[in-house]
Formats: structure tokens, C-alpha cells, sequence
């Protein structure tokens, strides 16, 4: 997690919104890291989690990313738990809940939803506290510049 919120806050330092992600392989190894860059790339969907498993999958050749575990500073939106489970990715662990668009546990629960053909295993809360004052201090000084 540590990995992540050093991912969080490089996109802080580019003005994007401080998430960030890490994937390990499975000897713990970071096999690919990213962070948010939705404004950097004017893409909606350049979300950490989605870059990372796209480098991961690039890096592996393969889009199935078995034995990995995927850690993400704030919990994963729909768009992300549903990449999370197509990918195979086996464990997620996250840092603060997302209370707007949480996907994991907080407003659906798409990681573990009987219906889908995978299942994810899910560790919350890891280091919460200091992912959500990343989040906290970035919205709050851009509150105070008058920034969206």
C-alpha cells in the first residue's frame, strides 16, 4: 500500500486526482504502478487500477492476471471491480472506502457478486486513514483555489 499512496501522490503533484495502484506478481514483486491520469490523458477511464492492469497485461502477455494481487489507495468504482474481475485478479486490497462510487463493498459489491464467473478476495481499510487524508488534502486545496 505504501507503493500505492506513493502513486496517489505523484498524481497529486500533476493536479489528478490522488489515487493511485500497484500490482504484484507473485513472488511480491511490482509487476506494473500507475496512478490516476484522467486529465493528463483526457481519458475517462484512465483510473489507476485500469492503467495498471493494462501494463500488467501488456508486461505478461496475457489479459488473465492470475497469482497477482492489485493494491488501490481509495476502493475500486464499477468500471474498475468489473476490470478487476475479468482480469482474474485474485486479491485486492484497499485503502479508504468510497462512499460516491465504492464497488467493492460500500455501494455494490461486484468483487464478490455470485452471479459473475470470478471472485475476488478483498482486504479494506489497509492504511485508510492516510489514503483518505491524500484525498481529503488534494480536494481541499483545490476547494481553496476555487478549482473543480
Amino acid at each position: 500500500m505504501q507503493a500505492a499512496l506513493a502513486e496517489a501522490r505523484r498524481a497529486a503533484a500533476v493536479d489528478e486526482v490522488p489515487i493511485g495502484a500497484v500490482l504484484a506478481g507473485p513472488d511480491g514483486g511490482i509487476l506494473a504502478r500507475a496512478h490516476n491520469r484522467r486529465h493528463l490523458d483526457g481519458d475517462p477511464t484512465a483510473h489507476a487500477e485500469m492503467l495498471v492492469i493494462r501494463q500488467a497485461a501488456d508486461a505478461l502477455g496475457d489479459w488473465r492476471l492470475e497469482d497477482s494481487a492489485l493494491a488501490v489507495t481509495l476502493e475500486p468504482c464499477c468500471m474498475c471491480a468489473g476490470a478487476i474481475v475479468l482480469a482474474r485478479i485474485p486479491r485486492l486490497i484497499y485503502g479508504a472506502a468510497d462512499p460516491k462510487g465504492g464497488a467493492v463493498k460500500t455501494l455494490y459489491q461486484l468483487c464478490n457478486d455470485d452471479r459473475l464467473n470470478h471472485r475476488v478476495e478483498v482486504t479494506a481499510g489497509v492504511l485508510a486513514e492516510e489514503c483518505g487524508r491524500v484525498l481529503t488534502d488534494f480536494f481541499a486545496a483545490h476547494r481553496a483555489k476555487g478549482k473543480k
